[in-house]
This record gives structure tokens, C-alpha cells and sequence, in this order.
């Protein structure tokens, strides 16, 4: 068996961690970035994540059909930005539209805004249709760990107006999950605590492979310790609230 533990501050890392008017960032240090797209080296996101954009956009044979609007932000450029849209667009629309500094999911380097190319381009709410190109792109983005963050019928829970141009990457099988079961990441990470490393786990079964999910809390201790096989392939990531979420890959037969 191989022992692994996790220290409290696991809690605000990983590809998991849910940012939001509720739970701000708190992990201070900035991602690895590299650029959304090549041919945009001034939006940049972390680099995991732009690693597997750039494979998904390419199996949608975008072709710069598809460009990236904003990707990683300091908490500096958030505050701008919030600023100039209550000059221009008022309290109202910039409460639904635009999150407050270390409240904004572009703090983690895991999200961007796209929008189909066309000759202007709105920062705030960039045109993504549900058709073609488009559409391709977000049917396809749960297989490579992308879930549309903010989807109709969940603003009172997201607290953010539906964002049809807004993709987070959670990670594979979370993207596909959540998309499945048509929730939202604010849902998903409440949903995981019933799975939790003592009880109930969940489980996803994808191809030959079985991949196991559970919770750990951490919000009242120091570290704590699990163990699971040898050689094991995992996944470890906090959910920026009070625990961390383990995800295990196996072979079905073993």
C-alpha cells in the first residue's frame, strides 16, 4: 500500500477548486501560464488546461474559427475591468455579468472566454452560438475536461447570468459528469461530499477503465493520511471550500 497525505492548504489547489461570490481564491500563487492559443500571447491560461484547448480546438478543426477572448486575470485586471463595466453598463448588468476581484474563475488560469471570430468582438458577453462550429466545440469539450461554467437555468446557484462563452476546465470524468447530469460545478462539489473516503464512493466507468471519486475533508484539521494500492494512478485536487477530491483510475479487471 502507498500512504498519501493532505495538508489543509491542499484544499485551494487543483483543477477542482470552485471560485465564486461565496469562496473567493485563496491560494495566492500564480499558475504556470502559457498562451490560450498560440497566435494569442496575450491571453494566456494555465498550462494543463491551454495544453488540452488546443487539442480540443484542433478536433474541431477550428482554424481560428473559434478565438480566445480573456483567459488568465491579476485580481488588478478584474478590478478594472469590474470598474469600467459599472461606468459603462451599471450596477445591474455588471452584478450578472462580471465578478468581483479574487471571485472571478479567470483568477485560476482554468477558464476562458471564446468567442466565434468575427470582425467585433463584446469583452464582457462575446457571441458563442449553440450552432455550428460553436456547438461542436462545447459537445465535445466534456471528453477533454471543459464543462460550460455557467449554463441556463442556473443563475440563482452560480450566481452569474447564463455565459454561453465561459469554459472552465474541471478535468476528465468531472466534465463529463457534471455535463451528464446537467448541473452545475457549485452542485457537483456539494454532490461529492456524500462520497466521502470512510463511506459511499462514487464511480465512472469509461471504456476498460473503472475511475473511483471520493471526498476528504480537511476543514477542521491539519493533514491527514490515506493509503491505497501501489502504483496506482490518482488525481488529487481541493474544492476551495473544505475538502479535497481524490479520483483514481483503474483497469476494469483489476
Amino acid at each position: 500500500m502507498t500512504d498519501l497525505i493532505f495538508y489543509h492548504d491542499d484544499i485551494y489547489k487543483g483543477s477542482l477548486i470552485l471560485v465564486n461570490r461565496d469562496y473567493p481564491l485563496v491560494q495566492s500563487k500564480k499558475p504556470e501560464l502559457r498562451p490560450a492559443v498560440d497566435s494569442f500571447s496575450n491571453i494566456p491560461m494555465e498550462i494543463n488546461a491551454a495544453n488540452i484547448l488546443s487539442l480540443l480546438l484542433d478536433a474541431v478543426n477550428s482554424e481560428n474559427a473559434i478565438i480566445p477572448v480573456s483567459g488568465y486575470r491579476t485580481p488588478e485586471e478584474q478590478s478594472r475591468i469590474y470598474n469600467h463595466s459599472l461606468n459603462e453598463n451599471g450596477a445591474e448588468f455588471t452584478d450578472r455579468y462580471v465578478a468581483l476581484p479574487y471571485h472571478s474563475e479567470h483568477h485560476t488560469g482554468l477558464a476562458i472566454d471564446l468567442a466565434m471570430k468575427q470582425d467585433h468582438i463584446d469583452f464582457i458577453r462575446p457571441y458563442f452560438p449553440y450552432e455550428g462550429i460553436c456547438n461542436d466545440f462545447r459537445k465535445l469539450a466534456p471528453l477533454y475536461g471543459f464543462i460550460e461554467r455557467y449554463p441556463l437555468g442556473k443563475e440563482n446557484i452560480t450566481g452569474i447570468a447564463h455565459e454561453p462563452w465561459h469554459f472552465r476546465y474541471v478535468g476528465f470524468p468531472h466534465s463529463k459528469l457534471i455535463s451528464e447530469r446537467g448541473i452545475s460545478l457549485e452542485e457537483y462539489i456539494e454532490d461529492l461530499r456524500s462520497y466521502s473516503y470512510g463511506g459511499k464512493h462514487l464511480y465512472y466507468k469509461h471504456h476498460n477503465q473503472v475511475i473511483e471519486i471520493f471526498y476528504i475533508c480537511l476543514s477542521n484539521v491539519y493533514s491527514t493520511k490515506i493509503s491505497i494500492r501501489e502504483n496506482t494512478l490518482y488525481q488529487v485536487s481541493g474544492n476551495n471550500v473544505d475538502g479535497v477530491i481524490i479520483t483514481i483510475w483503474r483497469k476494469s479487471n483489476e
